[in-house]
């Protein structure tokens, strides 16, 4: 591993990391992808990301979140909904838990997605390849006392 990520994952396993990161990483990149036409993320220089389009819960409008994500074989990705290690579930997978169609950005492409919340096994199989993938989120989950909501988004 670079020396670069080691720090990387450091950083983002603090609480200040939690408490700021929020409130500018979604905004940038949003900005960032809108100007380039969906062509780039910056956060995405540190992990693969897409642009998830999910209908609101409540609202029933378009939300776009930039979120990191776990690319799969066979073209799917897995979403980790650990909220920096915050204690509440992030807004966007109360979104998908109640309207899980919705759409990627994802390296320019807008591609149409179903998304289904893991559990059980499958949960615990995701959960070691997301740690293998960015060991902070071991230090996210250990922070709060829900647990971290996973999704495997499939295409459709």
């Amino acid at each position: 591993m670079p020396p670069g990520e080691r720090l990387l994952q450091r950083v983002s396993a603090t609480r200040t990391f939690a408490r700021i990161a929020p409130h500018f990483i979604p905004a940038l990149d949003r900005a960032v992808h809108r100007l380039t036409r969906g062509k780039v993320l910056l956060s995405a220089r540190m992990l693969p990301g897409v642009i998830l389009t999910a209908t609101g819960a409540r609202s029933g409008q378009p939300r776009r979140t930039p979120l990191a994500c776990l690319p799969e074989e066979g073209g799917g990705w897995l979403l980790i909904g650990s909220n920096f290690g915050r204690p509440g579930h992030p807004a966007w997978t109360g979104n998908l838990l109640k309207h899980p169609d919705a759409e990627v950005s994802w390296r320019g492409r807008d591609i149409p997605v179903r998304a289904r919340l893991l559990t059980g096994e499958e949960r615990a199989q995701a959960w070691r390849a997301a740690l293998a993938f960015w060991p902070p989120y071991a230090a996210y989950q250990a922070r709060v006392a829900r647990e971290i909501r996973l999704f495997r988004l499939e295409r459709r």
